[in-house]
């Protein structure tokens, strides 16, 4: 798969190239504290923050994983935004952001010393750190891929070097905007990126609903097990995700969810940067507005990629027309020849579900605009994660355990150095995720080994006034080793022992990778809350006096008689869940 870009495609790019890298340079003047750099000052507007918020979210995985995820599981992929996303976004906006914004706690993981204690902070800052370079480079191998694939670079650069000189071309930009202007920067680009987003991929989901006949016609090309949210999860074998129902809605529904948006400092690092409580716990929930909608914008694609007819390629000297559409055959880099499964069936790549459809369907011009917001979305989730890098590292570790007594203007130096090497540490992480033909898999298995069992921690620690510092510790300890464990003994069918699983035994075998996922976040959630529970009945629990403002029933709850019933939060939230509940009923 190739393309030639004409002289109008190159300059939307440029432009928007431009542009980011302008608000970097505009900004740096008022970087003149550590908290300017690292929390924006706590001075942006809420809807600003919220719709930072969102874009943080909108990076590879969002794009291009979402996209791959509906070509690989169809309409079921709306449940990682319906059950996977919404009713905790709603959850930490009325009832979590208060604790975070209100302790004045610049991370997480301070929070969870102020909570807790050192130890535990430490465990989650190191363990953060590493997931949050995992995921940048995720988004720089989903970048590198597909320049990579579209040939954009063809005849300018040996195609061997391709994929390296993407993948430096991307760390370059986002380290430049970034180490410049801070986490200011990377919101309001971040609000940039949200628009083009949406301006790239609206025609997208037109033109092809338009080719294949509308949603009837997507209706009669596809599995009917494709096309609808919640038929079939009764039992594993007869929906594409390859879960129950129990599984999904405690794995993604539950632990993954409020897991992630309720403790992963990359999001919690926006609503944060808002100027006042009020707005805090506004930012989530004006976030979920759109985040609603976006499966229209996101999964589609997918799906109209599977239901497009194509030949793929010439299987023992015959043209195959592919029972996965305009999805490409995965090509092993060494030879060159088509990958196949231990059933001699093509290996699909479900990661370039969308950029193949960008390259049908879009003229030049529009084609650029396209790119454009492929390009968005990865410098979003990229700089997203190099800015949480950056504050976790710098206050949590340099500060707390290797420089304590430094001035603010040396932290605030050392925040840009942690930028530069954030950025090279992720660029060793673009290479390390090539093993997956889907990217969103490859992030629910870091999110089921960090975040789920952090979410137990902290569903205790706000919620339960007896929990101790030395529980805490003890079970993410366990409930990590346990999501290690269980990913260890398991196996995605028709997966080799290795990344996928099984490293330890082969003990039993899931559908696919992301059941799998799933139930590794239900074992390391699970055995974190009933050893941290254990644990602190055998400890002396801290004096209340020093939990107020930490634990829920010990902090004064948010005023909000001052404010008209329809801007309150829980109206807000009231009113979220209401559409949600309409959306899952719709598409059943």
């Amino acid at each position: 798969m190739s393309t030639h870009l004409g002289t109008i495609d190159w300059l939307i790019m440029a432009v928007y190239l431009v542009f980011v890298l302008g608000i970097g340079v505009a900004l740096k003047r008022y970087m003149r504290t550590s908290n300017d750099f690292f929390l924006a000052g706590r001075s942006i507007p809420a809807w600003v923050c919220g719709l930072a918020f969102l874009s943080a979210n909108l990076g590879a995985q969002e794009v291009i994983g979402m996209g791959a995820s509906g070509a690989k599981y169809g309409l079921a992929t709306s449940h990682f935004y319906w059950i996977g996303a919404v009713p905790a976004m709603v959850f930490v906006g009325i009832f979590m952001m208060p604790f975070y914004y209100g302790s004045k706690a610049r991370s997480v993981p301070e929070y969870l010393r102020m909570r807790f204690d050192e130890k535990t902070r430490a465990l989650n800052a190191v363990s953060f750190g590493i997931m949050t370079l995992f995921s940048s480079g995720i988004s720089m191998y989903a970048m590198a891929l597909l320049i990579q694939a579209l040939g954009i670079f063809h005849g300018i650069v040996p195609d061997q070097y391709v994929f390296h000189v993407s993948v430096l071309i991307s760390a370059v930009i986002v380290l430049a905007y970034i180490f410049l202007g801070g986490l200011t920067s990377a919101i309001y680009n971040e609000v940039l990126q949200f628009f083009l987003i949406v301006a790239g991929f609206l025609p997208l989901v037109y033109l092809g609903l338009r080719n294949i006949g509308g949603w009837h016609g997507l209706q009669t090309r596809l599995p009917e097990t494709y096309m609808h949210s919640w038929r079939g999860m009764s039992h594993a074998n007869t929906n594409p995700l390859g879960v129950e129902w129990f599984g999904l809605t405690m794995g993604l529904g539950f632990v993954l969810s409020f897991g992630y948006w309720c403790t992963d400092f990359l999001v919690v690092q926006r609503a944060m940067a808002a100027d006042s409580e009020e707005s805090a716990r506004k930012v989530p929930l004006i976030a979920a507005i759109p985040k609603m909608v976006f499966p229209f914008l996101v999964i589609l694609p997918g799906l109209i990629a599977v239901a497009t007819p194509t030949v793929i390629s010439h299987v023992n000297g015959a043209s195959v027309t592919s029972s996965q559409g305009m999805i490409p055959v995965k090509m092993d880099p060494r030879t060159g020849a088509m990958q196949t499964d231990s059933k001699g069936q093509p290996v699909y790549n479900y990661d370039l579900a969308i950029p193949t459809l960008l390259l049908h369907y879009y003229p030049t011009g529009i084609l650029g605009l396209g790119l454009t917001a492929l390009l968005a979305s990865f410098m979003s989730g990229m700089a997203g994660n190099v800015t949480a890098f950056n504050a976790v590292w710098t206050y949590d570790i340099y500060q707390s355990y290797l420089n304590k007594n430094a001035t603010d203007a040396h932290y605030l130096k050392m925040g840009r150095w942690a930028t530069v090497g954030g950025v090279i540490l992720s660029v060793g992480a673009a290479y390390l995720v090539t093993g997956f033909n889907n990217i969103m898999d490859t992030l629910q298995l870091v999110f089921s080994l960090v975040n789920a069992p952090l979410f137990a921690t902290f569903l205790l620690g706000m919620f339960w006034k007896r929990t101790t510092g030395h529980a805490a510790f003890a079970g993410l300890i366990s409930g990590t080793t346990a999501a290690l464990l269980h990913h260890g003994m398991t196996l995605p069918v028709g997966d080799a022992p290795g990344i996928h699983g099984a490293w330890l035994a082969h003990l039993h075998s899931y559908p696919g990778d992301m059941a799998q996922n799933f139930w590794t976040a239900i074992f390391a959630f699970s055995v974190n809350l009933i050893v941290t529970i254990v644990v602190s009945l055998l400890a002396k629990a801290r004096p209340e006096e020093e939990l107020v403002g930490l634990v829920y029933s010990l902090t004064p709850k948010p005023v909000e008689h001052h404010l008209p019933w329809y801007s309150r939060p829980m109206t807000l939230g009231i009113g979220v869940l209401a559409i949600l509940l309409v959306l899952n009923l719709a598409f059943a």
